[in-house]
């Protein structure tokens, strides 16, 4: 099987060093690698030992994915991933290219991958995961996705091709449906069904509701209209039918409290918020799941509090003698669950939104509270941004649509009484400001 990727990687790895010549990652020499051998994916990593686990959902899966490796990898495994978001079947291949040898050879023990819903069936189809986590349905991308009801089918026919355990939060309406039919299944047939071991992982009760938003997670009206309790989908009540292994039992900054089945203790986070805090709790399911008796609590903790933020995600970066924050604002969950993760309003923001985001009307459903004031609005959506601002009585200064230069003219100016500038940015106009700011390390064609 190596032997035939010889040829296979030696092209791939050519268009990887064109792509690099031209200025940056491409996912396109993935694209070629999947049209000259449909089935590379699954034959690169057919190699892992330990196989396969894969990280899915509405938002998270970068931080999550990056949480996973980390704690695997303090566990002495060598772990293959796609560290930048790339989570399609071009992405997969192009990261799995730049870390092949040119034998075909894939030096690593376990591969942790995020996967996109929307090709969550192709890729784990060729991945054969014996694991994975399914985070969240929340509302994101409309005119990709549609509704939440269609993404929560994915995940229900993405589940079919996870041979092992399946991870999923409690919380989660869409989720806790999927993983009650999954588990009857098993009951009527009596035997480990692949792919239906199910275990959990939520939020404490009083945690989640002292939190402005919950988990911005999407209603499964369906299940609500049929539902003869009206308080048969409370998280509570959900959680109190099924064990639930790790929960987040506290979450301020970027200190998180969290119990892993009688363990209770707490670990200083690399990012603030919830939702990071959320992460957390299902990285460390999935791990226990990928590692089995070999997985060690104490082992998981000191990786979690020794990670680097995911890219984009919360990030800080060191420019001269400021430092810049950068928080992502890739749909309304994304963008609600990172306001709400400041415990008091940002200074010197810079607010970005790419022509790329077709479907800008979500920021009306933005509670906007927190920001109280705006440096730069910028982006090619610059003025619809500035709309949606005034609109919420949020002032600003300046409207420039390049925001290379508005961050350039931020970091340029007085420094900010608490020392971060805040860039709140959308994927794509992050992905510009950390190439102005020397970060070069992202691969196109993630979502």
């Amino acid at each position: 099987m190596r032997i035939a990727l010889i040829p296979i990687v030696f092209v791939g790895k050519l268009l990887r060093l064109a792509a690099r010549l031209r200025g940056g990652g491409s996912a396109f020499p993935g694209w070629v690698v999947l049209k000259l051998m449909p089935d590379f994916i699954a034959r690169a990593t057919a190699q892992l030992e330990h196989g396969v686990v894969v990280v899915l959902g509405s938002n998270g899966k970068s931080t999550t994915t990056n949480m996973v490796a980390g704690i695997v990898a303090a566990h002495g495994s060598r772990v293959f991933t796609n560290p930048t978001g790339a989570n399609m079947p071009q992405g997969v291949a192009s990261s799995l290219l730049s870390q092949l040898t040119l034998s075909g050879r894939l030096p690593y023990d376990i591969g942790v991958v995020e996967v996109d819903e929307a090709y969550g069936e192709v890729i784990c189809a060729a991945l054969r995961p014996r694991a994975g986590v399914i985070l969240n349905v929340q509302i994101d991308q409309i005119y990709r996705l549609f509704e939440p009801d269609r993404v929560a089918s994915m995940f229900e026919r993405i589940a079919t091709h996870i041979n092992g355990t399946i991870v999923l939060n409690r919380d989660d309406p869409f989720l806790a449906a999927l993983g009650d039919r999954l588990a009857q299944t098993q009951t009527q047939t009596q035997t480990p069904t692949p792919g239906h071991d199910v275990r959990w992982f939520a939020v404490a009760p009083e945690v989640l509701v002292a939190a402005p938003h919950g988990q911005v997670l999407a209603r499964n009206y369906a299940a609500e209209s049929t539902a003869s309790d009206p308080a048969a989908h409370d998280s509570a009540r959900l959680r109190g039918r099924t064990p639930v292994i790790t929960e987040v039992t506290s979450a301020k900054g970027r200190a998180m409290g969290y119990r892993w089945r009688d363990h209770h203790s707490s670990v200083q986070l690399s990012a603030r918020g919830l939702h990071n805090a959320v992460d957390a709790v299902a990285a460390i399911t999935l791990s226990e799941a990928a590692l089995g008796s070999g997985f060690v609590i104490d082992t998981a903790e000191r990786a979690l509090s020794s990670l680097k933020t995911a890219y984009g995600r919360g990030e800080l970066i060191t420019v001269g003698d400021r430092t810049v924050e950068i928080v992502l604002m890739k749909s309304l969950a994304s963008l609600q669950m990172n306001l709400d993760a400041f415990e008091s309003p940002p200074d010197s923001v810079v607010m970005a939104f790419d022509e790329h985001s077709r479907d800008p009307s979500w920021l009306y459903a933005a509670d906007l509270s927190i920001v109280h004031h705006v440096a730069y609005v910028s982006g090619p959506k610059a003025v619809f941004l500035a709309l949606r601002l005034l609109y919420a009585g949020v002032t600003y200064d300046q409207l420039n649509t390049d925001v290379v230069r508005a961050v350039q003219h931020v970091l340029d100016g007085p420094r900010p009484p608490t020392g971060v500038h805040t860039l709140i940015l959308d994927y794509d106009q992050m992905i510009i400001v950390r190439r102005f700011l020397g970060y070069r390390d992202l691969e196109a064609g993630a979502a």
